[in-house]
């Protein structure tokens, strides 16, 4: 079987933005089929703060891939392994937090992508495949070829070591993590602060610079979002369920409470 394609690492490749749809508190398989009827381009499914088992987050995965949203998996800081099991059922990209150097970087790189680029072990059939895969080598290359390695950036260590995390080999994108990284800066929740724009012109000219793509997480305000998309932000998380079902729900109740 020809593989899926990993259609948000293909509109990043064409200088497109691919937009996530977060989901922290949600367990039904039903969710990839909204969230790509909605508009996304990508599930960006949260293992970090979300109480998602590897099982859960793969039954999402494997949701995803026959409607064409790309699952995307956000692991803890340590949790390769998380992260490994996951691709191996399903996914199609990982996110990993708190990435402040390029030896971790390289870290999260090598944990991900099969030899020659990487350590990862292959573990038979994978869904990516509908579990019909060529020769291992082959099958090896194409998955290294449509999986997304994302890093986060959330300090300012991380921001003044970013140069060398973009110029790492087998890395796609940097995300910058804006509420933590706002909160290290000691100006938490300002996404305009001027260190954070600062921060975003930094990571989104090393991602010009070494051919990766930056990302944006944590603005969720119009104006500032559209202000770091035009500076070259393309990897968007526009949002999570929680908030969305918040909004959504407030609206409605605001409305049928103005009819007395």
């Amino acid at each position: 079987m020809p593989i899926i394609a990993n259609n948000a690492l293909a509109r990043l490749r064409a200088g497109k933005t691919a937009v996530g749809f977060g989901v922290s508190h949600l367990r039904s398989v039903a969710i990839a089929q909204m969230a790509r009827t909605a508009g996304f381009d990508w599930l960006f499914i949260d293992m970090e703060h979300g109480a998602f088992s590897v099982n859960e987050a793969a039954q999402l995965c494997l949701a995803s891939l026959p409607v064409g949203i790309s699952p995307i998996v956000r692991v803890c800081t340590d949790a390769l392994d998380e992260g490994t099991r996951v691709l191996d059922n399903g996914a199609q990209g990982i996110v990993v937090p708190h990435v402040d150097t390029a030896a971790q970087a390289k870290r999260v790189a090598d944990a991900f992508r099969y030899p020659p680029q990487g350590t990862r072990s292959w573990g038979g059939g994978i869904a990516q495949f509908a579990f019909a895969p060529p020769g291992n080598a082959q099958a090896q290359a194409e998955v290294n070829a449509e999986t997304l390695v994302c890093v986060m950036i959330e300090t300012e260590e991380g921001v003044a070591n970013v140069d060398a995390i973009a110029a790492t080999p087998g890395i796609d994108s940097l995300m910058i993590g804006t509420s933590d990284l706002s909160a290290d800066m000691g100006v938490s929740g300002q996404i305009g602060h001027e260190r954070v724009q600062a921060a975003y012109k930094a990571v989104i000219a090393a991602c010009a610079k070494h051919g990766k793509r930056a990302g944006m997480g944590g603005v969720y305000d119009d104006t500032w979002a559209r202000t770091y998309v035009e500076w070259g932000a393309r990897f968007i998380l526009g949002g999570a369920d929680g908030m969305f079902i918040m909004q959504g729900a407030t609206a409605r109740a605001k409305f049928f409470g103005s009819l007395g």
